[in-house]
């Protein structure tokens, strides 16, 4: 478990160090998500170790909303201030990444379909 983390943390800082050195406005996690996927795509899949780790973190990815949750009611005046931007901005993304998800779902269902 522990060398499938380091593996994953790896990547994030690679991508955090290219978007620091070069000023990207992409986050560094992204960028590091960016090369995990690639060197996947070049040894066909995670191993065995890192997936099962992989599910253990999805298995407990709510217990990372707690600090936003507190957050938010600690900011809790700020966010009464801004309910229209708030609201707007959920709304479009979540529009948006539908949108985006389902372009992307029917492209790689073509490629899927395509013969090889």
């Amino acid at each position: 478990m522990l060398s499938a983390i380091t593996q994953l943390l790896i990547f994030q800082l690679a991508g955090e160090a290219l978007a620091q050195s070069l000023q990207l406005p992409i986050p560094g996690p992204v960028i590091g998500m960016v090369f995990l996927f690639l060197f996947f795509q070049l040894r066909e899949g995670p191993g065995k170790e890192l997936k099962s780790t992989s599910q253990t973190l999805l298995q407990n990815l709510s217990l990372l909303f707690v600090p936003a949750g507190a957050g938010i009611l600690v900011h809790l005046h700020r966010v009464a201030d801004e309910w229209l931007a708030l609201l707007l901005s959920l709304l479009i993304s979540t529009v948006a990444t539908l949108v985006v998800t389902a372009f992307v779902m029917r492209a790689c269902l073509k490629l899927q379909r395509r013969p090889r």
